[in-house]
């Protein structure tokens, strides 16, 4: 996947687990930022967990879980 598929597929889904993360998201930059950095997170931690999934479809699904991760791992540090 080329960088800019990558950064787009890490926008979208910042935005929608800012969504999700209801009271949790810091905005829509802020969120987009998470996003890309969850993408970063999300492929860490499933790799290491042994889950891959395939395509543009799983890198979205793998960003989104690393954005929603990383918004409730900042949540918990700013209470």
């Amino acid at each position: 996947m080329s960088l800019i598929g990558f950064l787009l597929i890490g926008l979208i889904a910042g935005f929608l687990a800012g969504r999700v993360m209801k009271g949790e998201g810091f905005g829509l930059i802020g969120n987009l930022i998470v996003g890309v950095v969850g993408a970063f997170l999300g492929g860490s931690l499933l790799g290491f967990m042994g889950v891959n999934f395939a395509g543009q479809f799983g890198a979205f699904i793998t960003a989104f879980i690393g954005a929603v991760v990383l918004l409730w791992i900042i949540s918990l540090i700013k209470k």
